[in-house]
Order: C-alpha cells, then sequence, then structure tokens
C-alpha cells in the first residue's frame, strides 16, 4: 500500500496548523476500532506517513484531528473538540491522502492526491 496522509490547514490564519494530534484507527467487526497509530502534524501541517501503520489494507479508517487544543494553545475559542473523518481503502496500489480544511467554527475535507 502506498499509505495513508494527511494535512490540516488553519483557513483562519491561511497558514498549516502545526501541532495538531492525529489519531488513526482501522475499522473492526461490530462498529469497535483499533488504533494503528497516534503522531501530530509537522511544520507544514502534515502526517506524511503514519508509524506503524505498515499492514494497512483493504478496510475502513478514521482518522481523529484534537483541534480543541491546537485552538486552546492559539488563545482561540473553536466549536469542534475534534474532528473525526472515516474513509474506506478499496485499493491498496493508490495512496490516500486526507486533508482537512480546518476554521473554529467549521471544517472541510476531501479526497486529495
Amino acid at each position: 500500500m502506498n499509505g495513508i496522509s494527511t494535512h490540516v490547514l488553519d483557513l483562519s490564519r491561511g497558514v498549516p496548523a502545526a501541532g495538531v494530534e492525529v489519531t488513526l484507527e482501522r475499522a473492526g467487526s461490530a462498529g469497535t476500532f483499533t488504533r494503528v497509530a497516534r503522531t501530530t502534524t509537522d511544520a507544514e501541517g502534515r502526517v506524511r506517513s503514519f508509524e506503524g501503520a505498515a499492514d494497512q489494507s483493504i478496510g475502513r479508517y478514521r482518522l481523529t484531528f484534537r483541534v480543541d487544543s491546537y485552538f486552546a494553545s492559539r488563545g482561540v475559542e473553536s466549536f469542534f473538540p475534534e474532528v473525526q473523518i472515516l474513509f474506506e481503502v478499496k485499493n491498496t496500489e493508490r495512496s490516500h491522502h486526507v486533508p482537512l480544511l480546518l476554521s473554529p467554527f467549521g471544517y472541510s475535507t476531501y479526497r486529495g492526491s
């Protein structure tokens, strides 16, 4: 598999969101999730790969972004304490890039490249 990556942009400031805690989990049976990896975004707001996630395969995954602490560290009130994105890997030959566009009171995401 080419891997899962993410990129967080703080739209309220027009800059990458550095230092956001991100957890990658894989869905199991009965709606349970197992943590694959946890890390933080780098100075460019990126997680280029999730360490310990080499065994990724076809299935459903969830990214959880702890945005409350990111905004609190900047003295900014925010509405969402975290953002969760559920997505499905159907082809292990392709990379799966899941960007998050973030502001204190909203967010958006899409399938990136």
